[in-house]
């Protein structure tokens, strides 16, 4: 048994040396042409928090610490910040329809409520990312003041997601 660990490690870190050529796509493209703050406000202090606790996954302005130059964490991380990207993107928000804006902002508020956003996985290593209970009041009424403006704006009906 002994005699195939040898050459199994050798194996396994020639893969990891292999592995580091492999560079996934980054999301460094910041367009930021349909930005949420395009169309909604955007305080200083909102800002201030969506910045350090949101944009890294959740825009086209990923801020990549010094681990993610090394697999397999780069790929855990580009695969990390695209499911991010999809299900909200600040940088593309203005593109998707009004009731679809409309169901973010209202998800904003229910991740933000519960504490299911930032991921504490990212809140472990980035610490700024951290939400007060404050900030999280903020970020709270930030979301609402702009699902108030909508339902001013647009007829109710057209502010709900239609099911497929």
């Amino acid at each position: 048994m002994k005699k195939y660990i040898r050459p199994l490690l050798y194996g396994l870190l020639a893969l990891l040396v292999l592995a580091q050529f492999y560079r996934p796509t980054r999301n460094l493209s910041n367009d930021q042409a349909n930005h949420v703050s395009t169309k909604y406000p955007v305080p200083a202090d909102v800002e201030a928090i969506l910045k350090p606790a949101c944009y890294d996954c959740h825009s086209n302005q990923t801020q990549y610490p010094w681990y993610a130059e090394v697999q397999p964490v780069a790929s855990w991380l580009a695969n990390h910040v695209a499911e991010g990207k999809r299900k909200l993107n600040f940088s593309t928000f203005t593109n998707r329809k009004i009731a679809v804006q409309n169901h973010k902002f209202e998800e904003i508020i229910e991740m933000v409520k519960e504490e299911d956003m930032p991921l504490s996985s990212y809140t472990w290593i980035h610490g700024d990312a951290r939400l007060s209970e404050q900030q999280r009041q903020t970020l709270v009424a930030w979301a609402q003041m702009n699902m108030d403006s909508l339902a001013a704006q647009y007829p109710a009906d057209s502010l709900v997601l239609k099911r497929k």
